[in-house]
């Protein structure tokens, strides 16, 4: 018997991980994610060379070091 497959389409893949529906997923995941860390978080997304990123990061010296001593970006994410 022959196996059946399929094959993928990368220019698809890329189109599909660069398009303007995923980058609104990754909003929406970033703004919970921010909400989850409180005050002084910021976030971020841009369109890289293979797909969409999105991105939180702490803004002010007091979300930096509540970071730092907490973890709490990562503590969020989960």
């Amino acid at each position: 018997m022959r196996k059946k497959g399929f094959a993928l389409n990368y220019a698809g893949i890329g189109q599909l991980l660069k398009s303007s529906e995923m980058q609104a997923v990754l909003t929406e995941r970033a703004t919970a994610i921010r909400k989850r860390c409180g005050d002084g978080y910021v976030q971020d997304i841009y369109v890289g060379e293979n797909r969409a990123n999105a991105m939180v990061r702490a803004k002010t010296i007091k979300a930096k070091r509540d970071n730092m001593k907490n973890n709490t970006i990562l503590k969020a994410v989960r």
